[in-house]
């Protein structure tokens, strides 16, 4: 496959960037990293990390009625750092993963709480992103990059996160009976060794998508070179019943920075993504990603054509060789 054929995986959107420092209410140093989700009356909603010039981030709703234009942006932080209250978002919160749980009637927020005691990961609920509950800290530092299916399976919740080990960083896989005690961490995939595309760190992109065949796991993978790391994106495939087992995984990446917003910003070389919605057919995808964490951009991709690269384009086993 070339790499044109590559790219129209997904297809980068016209109109990118799509959210920039420049269309905040606000002076602001950056715009990135979005959780997405599409709500009841069918507006996009982005909760975006926005960092101001003092380099703290807060949580900032963006509404859009196509998910692609004529966006409103709440005028103050929609859901900022806790205060004194909650010392484990001193340095601000980030990075936020949206998934809508119809047995609560409410939408999870996975983000990761930033402090002196390093990122943890944070889940807070909310009907209308309005007013908030926050649970606090579901995952201890170092750890971050999770989030939530939208469903039980076998009676528990599950949650992908990233912690930090002593092996590296790879994606792990939680259960919970009641989203607050978590157990039974297993790794669910491990970062690959040597020249890979994701040899130096790995994490889950936008929460799980559903789909016929099981779970598709969009996620991230950073290699180092002497600039620095490259930010790229995979695919894998879990296991309907059993999304702690990955079928396949990708041995290509299939988005990377090529754009001049993806290649120059606060971080180079950068396509990070947090949040993806489905089309109304079921089969259409739109991924929201931090560019360079400067700015937030569109790809857009269809099921079908998905699962059909990633078939002949992966590895059966899933954890490095």
């Amino acid at each position: 496959m070339t790499r044109t054929e590559r790219m129209l995986l997904f297809v980068r959107h016209h109109r990118n960037p799509l959210l920039t420092a420049e269309t905040w209410p606000h002076t602001v140093n950056a715009v990135f990293n979005p959780g997405a989700t599409r709500l009841k009356d069918g507006t996009t909603l982005l909760l975006c990390r926005v960092e101001d010039r003092r380099g703290m981030s807060s949580l900032w709703a963006a509404r859009s009625p196509n998910g692609v234009d004529n966006w409103e942006i709440d005028p103050e932080p929609t859901f900022p750092p806790g205060g004194d209250e909650y010392p484990e978002e001193e340095w601000g919160v980030e990075d936020a993963r949206i998934v809508w749980l119809e047995e609560l009637g409410k939408y999870a927020i996975t983000y990761t709480a930033y402090s002196q005691t390093g990122p943890a990961v944070s889940l807070a609920l909310t009907e209308d992103f309005r007013r908030f509950e926050r649970m606090r800290v579901i995952m201890p530092p170092e750890d971050k990059d999770a989030a939530l299916l939208p469903r039980r399976i076998g009676g528990m919740w599950v949650m992908v996160h990233r912690p930090i080990t002593g092996l590296g960083a790879d994606i792990w896989i939680a259960e919970s009976p009641d989203l607050e005690h978590w157990g039974k961490h297993r790794l669910l995939m491990a970062a690959r060794r040597g020249s890979w595309w994701d040899a130096g760190r790995i994490g889950i992109g936008p929460p799980l998508i559903e789909t016929s065949e099981g779970w598709l796991m969009l996620y991230h993978g950073a290699h180092q070179n002497a600039d620095g790391y490259i930010y790229r994106m995979g695919m894998a495939l879990l296991d309907h019943d059993d999304p702690g087992r990955c079928l396949i995984r990708s041995h290509e990446w299939v988005l990377g920075p090529h754009e001049d917003y993806e290649r120059q910003g606060d971080v180079g070389s950068v396509v990070f993504p947090c949040g993806c919605t489905a089309g109304d057919d079921g089969e259409s995808l739109n991924l929201y990603y931090g560019g360079a964490d400067t700015c937030v951009a569109l790809a857009c991709a269809r099921v079908p054509e998905l699962l059909a690269w990633l078939k002949t384009h992966s590895f059966e086993a899933c954890r490095p060789d």
